[in-house]
């Protein structure tokens, strides 16, 4: 039995990792890279950073969906970030929900 345990938790542990590496390249794939990182300021702010502001806020997932299609400013400074209409609603979603693992 506690094999079967050990084998069960290990398989959803690779399951997850998989996923996750899944979205960040899903993140590279689409160019956010270029100006985020995970744990420290590029051009935009850490997706650390983005995960820790929006912890508590039930509609973080929508607001960041919307902010990546339509791009924005102010939030995190004066660089704008500029929007990004070709990403995929699925891929985008896969992307926040990565990010918002940050931690």
């Amino acid at each position: 039995m506690k094999t079967l345990i050990s084998l069960a938790t290990c398989a959803a542990l690779l399951s997850v990792s998989g996923a996750a590496l899944a979205s960040k390249d899903l993140a590279q794939k689409n160019a956010c890279l270029s100006c985020h990182a995970v744990d420290k300021k590029i051009v935009g702010p850490a997706f650390k950073d983005v995960a820790k502001k929006y912890a508590s806020d039930k509609g973080a997932h929508d607001k960041l969906v919307a902010k990546v299609k339509a791009g924005g400013k102010g939030v995190w400074g004066d660089v704008p970030m500029p929007p990004n209409p070709q990403v995929k609603k699925e891929d985008l979603d896969k992307i926040i929900d990565w990010v918002m693992a940050q931690k």
